[in-house]
């Protein structure tokens, strides 16, 4: 087995957790094999048992500790209290920014504050991404959809940004003004009741026939499956991606980041690592996306995992 040259991230919280969860959370992963770790409220601006200056903080505690830190800023603007909390983030003197709307773009790039382009920024072919290049992004991730050879073509061009894969959990697909968590209660979005705090992998919607189909995480659609590119590192490895990205879960996150780092560092196969997790993520492991195909999809395509 062969190490390989990429770096490992944290990607934010999707879910609604207690404060004390979170906090817990960070104090836990502060002591994993990570590069990079992402941090903040990027879903629904009514998640407020952290408030911003509670995630900055956090992210400089973190920082002076050592860490990579970043932090990511809400997919889905809709007020001037969402706007607000954007530019205390902008603001926080330190930390560059993930970012999901070309508003925050624009303030990063005024503020002179390099940031990770995310997967909310829709870049799908080179010219966006030069664009986002321009704008001051030093890190991109593509869209959770994009295959294997459209990636390929894009990094053929030779970007000098930095590419990172979203490669372990549910997949975030849309967002929309509704929440969606509250429909399911009948209630109204300014009065959901935080329902999302019982439901911290998200609320399964299943077909008719009962067989798992997406995942509802408040205003956000997601995958039911959970999207585990583990046992194709070797191939992002050799087209150039730069890190792989695992999203937090509400239980084993720390054995995922375990085995992707064992993967990385050449010190157990792909295949083993993916056998170690069974039965240690939401729903079933897919990589239909990457592959080529429907995103439900389980392909068992391990041409490069042992390399």
């Amino acid at each position: 087995m062969t190490a390989l040259n990429l770096k490992l991230t944290l990607g934010p919280i999707l879910f609604f957790w207690s404060r004390d969860e979170v906090f817990k959370f960070y104090e836990e992963a502060a002591g994993w094999p990570l590069d990079t770790i992402y941090l903040g409220e990027a879903v629904c601006s009514r998640r407020q048992q952290l408030r911003t200056s509670d995630w900055i903080t956090l992210a400089h505690q973190l920082a002076d500790a050592g860490k990579d830190v970043v932090l990511s800023c809400q997919a889905l603007l809709e007020s001037e209290s969402d706007l607000k909390r954007l530019r205390k983030l902008v603001e926080n003197g330190r930390v560059r920014l993930e970012v999901n709307d070309l508003g925050a773009a624009k303030l990063a790039r005024e503020s002179g504050i390099p940031f990770v382009a995310g997967t909310h920024m829709n870049v799908y072919n080179s010219s966006t991404l030069a664009l986002m290049q321009r704008l001051g992004a030093y890190r991109w991730l593509p869209p959770v959809e994009m295959d294997r050879s459209t990636l390929a073509a894009i990094l053929a061009t030779q970007p000098e940004l930095e590419t990172e894969v979203f490669a372990w959990g549910r997949l975030p697909l849309a967002f929309s003004a509704r929440c969606f968590t509250a429909r399911h209660y009948n209630l109204k979005k300014d009065d959901c009741q935080f329902k999302c705090l019982d439901y911290p992998d998200g609320l399964q919607l299943a077909t008719r026939e009962g067989a798992g189909f997406l995942s509802i995480n408040g205003i956000q659609t997601m995958s039911d499956g959970c999207h585990a590119l583990l046992p194709h590192l070797a191939e992002m490895d050799a087209m150039g991606v730069t890190a792989v990205r695992v999203s937090p879960q509400s239980a084993h996150t720390a054995e995922v980041v375990a085995a992707f780092s064992a993967v990385i560092a050449g010190t157990q196969s792909a295949n083993a690592s993916m056998e170690s997790l069974k039965g240690k993520h939401a729903g079933e492991a897919v990589d239909g996306y990457w592959c080529g195909t429907a995103g439900i999809i389980n392909t068992g395509d391990t041409l490069h995992a042992s390399a």
